[in-house]
């Protein structure tokens, strides 16, 4: 594989451990429902550093982690995937967890107790801005913009990025519980923002994809893309200055749906990080989202010998083994 052209993917967000349910349905309000099957994996940021640094982009966990038996599986599965850390440990608090039910339909729905990585500090910002390399990405993700205390942190964060630094931010399922004055600064210094059609439409108004794209796109300026996830459909891009464009998704037997939005920001961004064009790295993006929910567990992203095996003869598949040097 290619070395990548655009430095190192850091995550200011938060790596956490999922408890992962499989349920036939949600259990109705007050009633009951038995796991077939129940697991721990390390999931939240962790997923989209994954599946950056397994289509070869390096990749930093630049959030908080605690001490205790999730933080050391947190930096445990860090360390496997060959993941560097900026921050030192917190001593005497645990990383948080979250408990996600996966139903038959292969949908999600989560409940999520804060730890470590929820009590970012000023200090930490500063170790951050001073580990930072030319050519590096910062992904920021909405659910630290929407804690009290990390929300404000990050944003300060985001304003002190040199220009050199690419920013990207997922809004995540939270949008609308970050207070304005945390999320206009990151908006304003985004390059990318990637959110899905309920995220879009909370940050617009508007239910139609096409046109919450359009808006989003209008709302943040000609310097920011776009792009709008839309599950089996692909996505809406919309570049930088430019109009709205749908790339299909591709059809396939969705087993666990949890982490594909963080595959397809993970692969968007290594392969934006490889020197490919937007378009190619979004085709890229939806190939590996798709791949991702044929499997179970949250971090399924692929590897690139896994995502052409997955294109087997689509001309993406071409286009990908030339840009990436196989």
């Amino acid at each position: 594989m290619s070395e990548p052209t655009g430095g190192r993917l850091v995550l200011a967000g938060n790596a956490i451990v999922d408890l992962v349910m499989r349920v036939p349905a949600l259990p109705e309000r007050g009633g009951d429902t038995v796991s077939r099957d129940t697991a721990f994996t390390t999931g939240g940021g962790f997923n989209v550093l994954t599946a950056a640094r397994r289509l070869g982009l390096p990749a930093l966990y630049a959030g908080a982690h605690g001490t205790g038996p999730f933080g050391d599986r947190v930096r445990a599965d860090l360390a496997r995937e060959g993941i560097g850390l900026v921050l030192d440990r917190i001593p005497g608090v645990d990383t948080g967890f979250c408990v996600a039910l996966v139903d038959d339909g292969g949908e999600r729905t989560f409940a999520t107790s804060l730890g470590a990585e929820a009590r970012l500090t000023e200090a930490d910002a500063t170790a951050v801005l001073a580990a930072l390399r030319p050519g590096d990405m910062v992904q920021v993700s909405g659910y630290g913009l929407a804690y009290p205390v990390n929300g404000p942190v990050l944003a300060s964060l985001v304003a002190r990025l040199p220009e050199h630094t690419r920013v990207f931010l997922d809004p995540g399922p939270l949008v609308d519980q970050i207070p304005e004055e945390v999320l206009t600064p990151v908006l304003a210094r985004c390059d990318w923002v990637s959110c899905n059609q309920r995220e879009a439409r909370l940050l617009t108004g508007l239910s139609d994809a096409h046109e919450a794209a359009a808006a989003l796109a209008t709302r943040l300026g000609p310097r920011t893309g776009v792009i709008l996830r839309a599950d089996a459909a692909g996505c809406l891009l919309v570049p930088p200055g430019g109009e709205p464009l749908h790339l299909p998704g591709r059809r396939v037997t969705a087993v666990d749906s949890n982490g594909a939005g963080d595959a397809h920001a993970g692969a968007f961004l290594a392969l934006l990080g490889h020197g490919l064009d937007p378009v190619t790295a979004a085709e890229g993006a939806n190939a590996a989202a798709a791949f991702a929910v044929t499997r179970p567990g949250p971090a399924t992203g692929p590897t690139l010998d896994e995502l052409l095996g997955f294109l087997d003869g689509d001309p993406l598949a071409a286009r990908l083994s030339s840009a990436l040097g196989r």
